[in-house]
């Protein structure tokens, strides 16, 4: 499961999702990997889930930290042209997840991007 492979000092890419321009928009670091999600129990919380189970929790978060901001917004649809990201489940349609994985190959394509093509 992905929450299991997620681990401290992990660099993981900041993507906005929920607005007009959507893409990659900086770098955190996992400083605490996963454990229960404590809204989940949280009666007053807008996230509370009657369904979860203390003792098997549905709802899995990690702690991150800020560590910088791309150099641009690097788009989703500048992604999606790159023939390097073909695979990667965020460019393909319907998947939306908030967490996926991202090799190292990705990693680099993306970040090569930071630029704009006049700045390289």
């Amino acid at each position: 499961m992905m929450r299991d492979q997620v681990k401290l000092g992990d660099l993981v890419l900041i993507y906005h999702s929920s607005c007009k321009n959507v893409g990659v928009a900086g770098i955190a670091k996992v400083t605490r990997e996963a454990y229960p999600d404590h809204f989940q129990f949280d009666l007053e919380s807008d996230y509370y889930d009657p369904k979860s189970d203390p003792e098997n929790p549905r709802w899995i978060m990690v702690d991150i930290e800020f560590v910088r901001k791309t150099e641009r917004l690097i788009p989703l649809s500048v992604m999606k042209a790159m023939p390097e990201l073909e695979n990667m489940p965020l460019v393909k349609r319907g998947n939306r997840l908030s967490i996926m994985p991202v090799s190292e190959e990705e990693w680099q394509a993306i970040l090569g991007k930071e630029k704009l093509p006049s700045q390289r």
